[in-house]
């Protein structure tokens, strides 16, 4: 028995999934927001899921939708890792509620496959592209991805 403890007490550091914990200050858009932990802001962007561009159709949307959900309210985000730009990538919840899924429920966001392969998540899109949920309403939705490669080609 005490070397399943110690065992416990070992390897439980390895196993725990790095947490957050804060008040929601700023959105950018439907997948990224700003929240102040420790009197430090910190920019958050959404794991496995893409919601549309501001200046695509449904992306303010998305941005009214999320900021809804978690603006002024204290929000906790299980760090999944960092992006390119330096924001936490992460899940979010507030009130016991998936804000990931929330979009994704809600059609407001693609389900990221190129870095999350969540077969339920994946449902969750298929169920709300089905519903013609959201942005789903459109008959050719242009997926963020695409929107960004296009504009960047444009410029």
């Amino acid at each position: 028995m005490r070397f399943v403890v110690l065992l416990i007490f070992i390897y439980a550091p390895f196993v725990s999934v790095a947490q957050l914990q804060g008040k929601v200050v700023a959105i950018a858009d439907g997948d990224t927001f700003t929240m102040l932990v420790d009197n430090k802001q910190i920019k958050i962007r959404l794991h496995g899921i893409d919601c549309p561009e501001k200046k695509q159709d449904f992306g303010n949307v998305a941005k009214e939708y999320v900021s809804g959900l978690v603006f002024g309210k204290v929000v906790e985000v299980r760090k999944m890792n960092k992006d390119r730009y330096g924001r936490t990538v992460g899940i979010a919840t507030v009130n016991g509620l998936n804000v990931n899924e929330a979009l994704l429920k809600a059609g407001l966001a693609w389900h990221y496959k190129e870095y999350d392969t969540n077969p339920a998540w994946a449902h969750l899109e298929e169920t709300a592209r089905k519903e013609k949920k959201g942005l789903w309403v459109q008959p050719n939705a242009i997926p963020p991805w695409q929107f960004r490669k296009r504009k960047k080609v444009k410029n």
